[in-house]
């Protein structure tokens, strides 16, 4: 794709500090002299719509969350964005209601979750641990992804799940504590190649990093903005 006609597109507010971050690293992705060197991207922060997890593991508001996600992918489609990316992993488990309700959006949205384990692959990665939402982790959405790329994705106990919703809240809410450092600590050294696949924890990774350096990390939602520098430089 020529940059001259890549827009890129966010669905964002999922929350708000998220998504704040992957405009940082869109800065980053995308050097330049020049701002006009750069890809325009709009980003609606939505941070109104309701829990995926919950819509994920209890159908909480489901038909509205699919709504509200359908009108700004809509919206996003007829600002003329022809990459999408959705800044939420746990977004993604309702990607065929979105196809199905915004059809024009078909090849416009990067699923960073193929796009991490397509890198985990290239990678030679053979075993990973998943750090992500609990709905994320129960709907096998990644063990799947990376399962059919012949990659063992391994993922935190129940009995963690209170350490993995005490992270990410930390950073939705911008509060941090030594209670929220140890349970990061603790988490992010399960394995020695970790996936953050929820877009609260590379936050934390980059407030934490001294924490890590043992360990080799994977953001899929950079990864997806450094796929789109490629298709962007392309032309």
């Amino acid at each position: 794709m020529s940059g001259k006609l890549c827009t890129i597109g966010v669905l964002g507010g999922m929350g708000t500090y998220a998504t704040i971050h992957l405009f940082r690293q869109y800065a980053e992705v995308f050097p330049a002299e020049k701002e006009w060197e750069r890809p325009r991207i709009i980003i609606d922060n939505r941070c109104t719509m309701p829990s995926r997890v919950r819509a994920a593991l209890y159908g909480e508001n489901r038909e509205q969350l699919i709504s509200e996600m359908s009108d700004s992918v809509r919206g996003l489609v007829k600002s003329g964005c022809s990459r999408i990316l959705l800044d939420c992993n746990t977004a993604h488990l309702f990607l065929p209601d979105l196809m199905s309700e915004v059809p024009e959006a078909e090849g416009k949205i990067v699923n960073i979750i193929e796009v991490c384990a397509d890198g985990l692959r290239a990678n030679d990665e053979r075993d990973v641990f998943l750090l992500a939402s609990e709905g994320t982790i129960d709907s096998g959405i990644y063990q799947d992804v990376c399962s059919a790329r012949g990659i063992r994705c391994e993922v935190p106990e129940k009995e963690e799940y209170t350490y993995l919703r005490d992270c990410i809240e930390a950073v939705k809410r911008d509060k941090y504590s030594d209670a929220v450092r140890a349970a990061f600590a603790k988490l992010i050294h399960r394995g020695g190649v970790c996936v953050l696949g929820c877009t609260e924890l590379p936050i934390l990774y980059e407030k934490y990093r001294e924490l890590c350096s043992d360990v080799r990390v994977y953001d899929p939602m950079y990864m997806a903005l450094a796929r789109l520098r490629k298709e962007f430089t392309a032309g």
